[in-house]
């Protein structure tokens, strides 16, 4: 048995390990990498494992932690802005396909009863393969990404309601104690999660703490994620979404960091498993033997959805046409609940096993169908970018005079603007990032939008009066073109740019304009804080880093021009850091680097 389970082990690894990486060379992603192996490993493939059920069930715990992690990421206060699109769009997500496919099933011959739990049961998409798709595609946190994390959390709170309505669909809605006892109890489920979570939680990961035993952490982290699962589990409701609960109502503590870390490894591997195990619950012989009616389910399910969530992301969700299409693309598979729908329904007569077998493979296939579909659809809008219309540059004040003008409103234009308002000296924002100019002006600030490097917009900003520009935006391509703009226009201001590297400073100080290394001002504070903090005296410890700034600048200018000779470059390193070794009882301006700057060693 021992040496069985081994084997099936490496199997399952090696699988991961060859299919992933090929699958990712083809640009195919790794969730169809893990489909495929499931399938080739399973009953209907090579038949290494013959029960994908069981296999199905035990890797479920991947999804559970990816719950908790994205819980993790949010927290309550986030939740309640965010209740407008689970509630709103998701609801009438989760409506309007159930309608539309209830109404396709019954067409098909299915009885209403059980065309409802099959329309509805479709409706659900899957979250592992969503959200793992959304995350490889770092799409997480864009519009249609997160539209699609609130329309699959609302789907696993509709869980409640679709599984207490199959008892009362079998039953004729006479004896409705079941029902209505599953909805009760899930309810006070969730209020014991929340309410207990809240209360005890924190205190035990104190304590765990405490202990500083890293062993112990890790085993409160699983226990609370598979906690929480269960008692989720047993109500009759979404394992995932009590985890998810957890980690949400960890989301503002001390230890959400130290929880991700313990979490994400396990996380990584056994959704991996999960979605091998989908894989191998695909029925090729089903498909094999009825093609055609596989492939009318699959089409049917995959295009209504497509449809019906693309027309919900458009108008309630307020997407664009390319964002719409992709949250489409994202959602139009159908969940693994439905596979626990489609059973439960079987179990109350609504369904027969041909049905639940034929339906199961279609949800099957389109898990395997929505990676491809999602990268040629990526590709289609990659092809033909939409042209957004352009918004109109704001008007400029008529009598401003500025000595400062600043392009960009991020954390670094925000700090300069603040310290000019204290010294009262006459300053304009332009900001040509409409999120964050409205999130900036909620806060009550005075900025302009336009595109900072066009010569109308500068003429009508006063650009002629400024001694100084400040270039504070944080893409390297977009700063380095605005700060040509001025520089071409205005040549005789001074021109200060953000730079987040040397490269950067170095392609800045090739057009005139004097760098700001933001990285490094912050990295010497802290430098001269930490000899400070151990017990070097406050003025020992600000000549080290004045002196080190001096010493770094001076590097930045020597190496400026022979920054394209790579062993020019890592000799002056070399140098430098010998030199910085002896830099307190050196002159400024003798040393290796004074030769690597001066171009005519002659003259020394």
């Amino acid at each position: 048995m021992h040496g069985q389970g081994l084997e099936l082990a490496l199997v399952f690894l090696l699988a991961a390990v060859i299919a992933v990486p090929v699958f990712r060379r083809f640009g195919l992603g790794a969730v169809l990498g893990y489909l495929a192996a499931g399938v080739a490993l399973g009953p209907f493939g090579l038949k290494v494992i013959t029960n994908a059920e069981r296999v199905l069930t035990a890797s479920e715990i991947g999804v559970v932690m990816m719950l908790f992690v994205i819980g993790l990421e949010l927290s309550l206060p986030r939740l309640k802005v965010m209740r407008r699109p689970v509630f709103g769009v998701g609801g009438l997500q989760v409506l309007l396909c159930g309608l539309a496919l209830a109404g396709l099933s019954l067409l098909s011959g299915l009885e209403l009863k059980a065309a409802i739990v099959v329309g509805f049961g479709l409706a659900l998409s899957s979250t592992a393969v969503g959200l793992q798709l959304l995350a490889e595609r770092k799409s997480l946190t864009a519009p249609h990404g997160r539209l699609a994390f609130a329309i699959l959390l609302f789907q696993d709170l509709a869980a409640i309601p679709l599984l207490a309505a199959i008892p009362l669909l079998a039953s004729g809605g006479g004896e409705t104690g079941p029902g209505w006892l599953g909805v009760a109890k899930a309810v006070a489920a969730i209020a014991i999660l929340v309410l207990g979570g809240r209360l005890l939680l924190r205190h035990l990961f104190r304590i765990v703490a405490r202990s500083q035993m890293p062993e112990v952490f890790t085993g409160a982290a699983l226990l609370t994620v598979l906690g929480s699962a269960w008692l989720m589990q047993a109500a009759g409701l979404s394992a995932g979404l009590g985890a998810f609960i957890a980690g949400v109502l960890l989301a503002d503590s001390e230890f959400r960091h130290e929880l991700e870390s313990q979490i994400d490894p396990f996380k990584g591997l056994l959704l991996g498993l999960f979605f091998m195990a989908v894989g191998m619950s695909i029925d090729l012989g089903r498909v094999m033997s009825e093609p055609l009616s596989i492939a009318g389910l699959v089409t049917a399910l995959m295009l209504v959805k497509f449809a019906l969530i693309f027309m919900v992301g458009r108008i309630p969700g307020g997407l664009d046409r390319g964002e719409a299409l992709r949250l489409g693309a994202v959602l139009a598979l159908g969940g693994e609940f439905a596979f626990v729908v489609f059973s439960e329904a079987v179990r109350a007569g609504l369904l027969d096993m041909v049905a639940r077998d034929r339906l199961v493979a279609a949800v099957g296939v389109s898990m395997a169908l929505t990676p491809l579909l999602l990268i040629a659809l990526s590709r289609t809008l990659a092809d033909k970018p939409r042209a957004e219309p352009e918004r109109k540059a704001d008007p400029m004040p008529e009598d401003g005079r500025p000595q400062v003008l600043i392009a960009g409103f991020g954390r670094f234009g925000q700090i300069v603007a603040r310290l000019l308002a204290m010294h009262r000296t006459p300053f304009i924002v332009i900001e040509h990032d409409v999120e964050q100019l409205e999130f900036s002006r909620r806060f009550g600030n005075l900025i302009y939008y336009g595109d900072p490097a066009r010569p109308d917009l500068l003429r009508s900003a006063g650009a002629a009066h400024v001694d100084v520009f400040v270039v504070a935006i944080d893409d390297p391509a977009e700063s380095l073109r605005v700060a040509k703009a001025f520089r071409h226009l205005y040549p005789k201001a001074r021109v200060f740019a953000q730079a987040r590297d040397r490269r950067i400073a170095w392609e800045l100080m090739d057009i005139g304009v004097e760098p700001v290394r933001e990285l490094l001002h912050s990295s010497l504070h802290t430098g001269e804080a930490v000899l400070r903090a151990l017990g070097v005296p406050a003025d020992t410890a600000h000549h080290l880093a004045a002196r080190f700034a001096e010493h770094d600048q001076r590097l930045l200018q020597a190496q400026h021009p022979i920054r394209h000779d790579e062993n020019a470059l890592m000799q002056t390193v070399q140098d430098a850091r010998r030199e910085l070794e002896e830099l307190l009882s050196a002159d400024a301006g003798e040393g290796v680097l004074g030769k690597a700057s001066d171009p005519d060693p002659e003259h020394r």
